[in-house]
């Protein structure tokens, strides 16, 4: 086990949520899953606990913990993307399995949790400073999934 572990809430379905992001992005997988050992006032022996996983090399762990707590955007996973193709491949299954988009960037999964789809030509642009991120960042205010090429145009002048 990581030292340090982001931990996630879910309500039941902290193993669906895992298997779905190390489908969906390298450098993930699935670790060990720790079952209930006996009933217990909200659900029975066998149950799924918590799930173990990484996600793009970030250490998580899954939390059943029941419907309690939601996500919301105060934590989000950022994904740095280096095309377009890449962008629009997360985008579009994150938001296509239930998820929904938002604004600049961002979008939410089925489960409620907030991923920051960023292709590098923005962060690029907007650590350039000056007209070129102003230019970068005006254009990225409309959007909801990030637009490569009029990023880049846009840091062109």
């Amino acid at each position: 086990m990581a030292k340090n572990t982001i931990v996630l809430w879910y309500d039941e379905d902290a193993e669906a949520a895992a298997r779905f992001y190390t489908q969906t992005f390298p450098n993930s997988a699935m670790g060990r899953i720790f079952r209930a050992p006996s009933d217990y006032p909200s659900g029975k022996k066998g149950d799924v606990l918590t799930v173990e996983f990484t996600v793009a090399g970030v250490p998580c762990m899954g939390l059943n913990g029941g419907p309690e707590f939601t996500h919301n955007e105060a934590f989000s996973f950022q994904i740095a993307t280096d095309d377009q193709e890449e962008t629009d491949r997360y985008w579009n299954a994150i938001v296509g399995n239930g998820g929904q988009e938002s604004a600049c960037g961002w979008c939410k999964d089925r489960w409620g949790v907030s991923w920051q789809i960023t292709p590098r030509v923005l962060t690029e642009a907007l650590a350039a400073g000056g007209e070129e991120a102003r230019r970068a960042f005006q254009a990225m205010m409309p959007m909801k999934k990030i637009d490569v090429a009029t990023i880049e145009a846009a840091r062109r002048g």
